[in-house]
């Protein structure tokens, strides 16, 4: 199961969330966002555990807690589907 982290404080890395939820159960994968050019966190990050059970567990603890003085989000990803914020049109449109 795919869960979304919103509201990450800029110094945590994917080391120690990893721990984090691993807490909860075997972590498949995660990622936290970062610009391209500053490779600087977004504050918002991705987290694939093997369990649902143990996903929604960590969903239900961790949604609305306190990380490093900041309230983070924490719930089911969204699947946007092929095709989702990578560049789309490329930039280009169509004039009538």
């Amino acid at each position: 199961m795919k869960v979304f982290i919103a509201g990450l404080p800029l110094e945590v890395d994917e080391a120690e969330l990893t721990a984090v939820f691993g807490d909860f159960g075997p972590v498949k994968s995660l990622r936290i966002i970062k610009d391209r050019e500053t490779k600087e966190s977004k504050g918002f990050g991705f987290v694939e555990m093997v369990n649902e059970d143990e996903a929604k567990e960590a969903i239900r603890c961790m949604n609305g807690a306190n990380y490093y003085g900041r309230r983070i989000t924490v719930n089911v990803a969204e699947d946007k589907g092929p095709g989702f914020n990578n560049g789309g049109s490329k930039g280009n449109f169509r004039r009538n």
